[in-house]
């Protein structure tokens, strides 16, 4: 049987080991934060997809 050793006398490589077994998986899924984008700010890609003379031949 193994002896008790606290979490804060452990050494790194220990308590890294420790930590990744508590640690849960995400399965796949990214935990960065996610948000809409801001529908009132100005877009600069959707703006130069406009059109601007609509009226415009092609040679």
């Amino acid at each position: 049987m193994e002896k008790f050793v606290p979490y804060e006398k452990l050494s790194p490589k220990k308590k890294k080991e420790i930590d990744r077994q508590k640690r849960g998986s995400w399965y796949g899924i990214n935990p960065v934060t996610r948000k809409p984008p801001n529908s009132k700010a100005y877009n600069r890609r959707k703006a130069r997809k406009v059109d601007d003379y609509p009226t415009r031949v092609p040679f």
